[in-house]
């Protein structure tokens, strides 16, 4: 089953990937210094995924497709993997707009 991990990187901050049920990581969060910034993080996702106009495809420097969820006010949420094709990238963003509402918050800090 999917779910949003919370974990502390090196720096020490919070951050949240949303994993699918294969433990891929489908998409990554910005690092926050509060936990309640990263728990406010998810809930966004979880809110914003459901509108496909808040997902901005993009291609990187080396022409992988990828991904960004926004929110109303433009700032980036999250950030997905680099996908082999456009179309393994849909699948993505379909993968969080199915997931992301429902699945299970497990803290791992």
């Amino acid at each position: 089953m999917a779910k949003f991990e919370i974990y502390k990187d090196p720096k020490g901050e919070f951050r949240f990937r949303l994993k699918a049920s294969n433990g891929q990581d489908i998409l990554a969060g910005e690092g926050y210094t509060a936990m309640a910034g990263c728990t406010n993080g998810i809930e966004s996702v979880r809110k914003n995924s459901q509108d496909d106009s808040m997902f901005a495809r993009l291609v990187s420097t080396d022409g992988k497709p990828y991904f960004d969820l926004k929110s109303p006010n433009g700032q980036v949420i999250g950030t997905s993997q680099m996908y082999a094709s456009t179309d393994t990238m849909e699948i993505g963003i379909a993968s969080v707009k199915k997931n992301a509402p429902k699945c299970e918050v497990v803290d791992i800090t």
